[in-house]
């Protein structure tokens, strides 16, 4: 691709970085803004510079905020005893679509992922269990996708969670396995947060699907 502005041509490069943008998508982009009023895209620069250095995470649930603690956990109508742990942002706003969840969340910053370098130590475990030993939380729901990771850190929350006097569920699998929570339609996802299940029950019977005899005619 031939540009006639090393402007234009910053411009392109810069754009095609976003996921899913190619650089033919990001010359429609950049030449799209060109025809726009120059205020319109100083507006847009504008927003994009502010969100990348004013926008702050919630110090309670670690979701996104534009103050120390979000719209979610400092609204008294929520459920402050009824905590849904996920692991991204984009998993609130799921859940948040349904309008069907009344409690408050706990944003883990991903799963545990030895191959991707994912530890323990490099999400928000720790600070979900002093959530749980505070004596504030009756349940939490963990809402985490349905992938070989998500159950791997669902059985280790679980493992650190089991001593504390809080029920531990999980939504119901209307979601497949290997899906991801954020792709789920509103409705799969509300069945699944309302139809939840003791993390226990979840738990048991994936180690017996682990250990099942295979068929005739089944490969690994």
């Amino acid at each position: 691709m031939v540009f006639s502005s090393r402007l234009i041509e910053e411009a392109v490069e810069a754009f095609s970085r976003l996921p899913g943008i190619g650089r033919k998508t990001a010359l429609r982009l950049v030449l799209h803004l060109l025809k726009e009023a120059p205020e319109e895209t100083h507006r847009l620069a504008d927003a994009i510079s502010r969100m990348r250095d004013e926008i702050r995470f919630c110090e309670i649930c670690f979701n996104v905020s534009d103050a120390e603690v979000c719209s979610i956990c400092s609204n008294p109508a929520r459920r402050h005893d009824l905590v849904c742990v996920v692991e991204n942002i984009r998993d609130v706003m799921a859940i948040e679509n349904t309008q069907q969840y009344t409690g408050v969340y706990h944003v883990l910053g991903g799963v545990i992922s030895p191959l991707s370098g994912v530890g323990p130590e490099d999400l928000t475990i720790d600070q979900l269990v002093q959530r749980a030993a505070s004596g504030q939380v009756q349940e939490i729901i963990m809402a985490i996708s349905p992938t070989v990771e998500g159950d791997t850190t669902l059985y280790y929350l679980s493992k650190k969670l089991k001593s504390y006097p809080v029920k531990l569920t999980t939504i119901a699998r209307g979601i497949a396995f290997g899906g991801e929570l954020e792709y789920a339609d509103e409705m799969t996802l509300a069945r699944s947060l309302t139809n939840r299940l003791p993390i226990e029950s979840y738990l048991h019977t994936e180690e017996q699907a682990s250990h099942r005899p295979q068929k005739s005619g089944e490969t690994d």
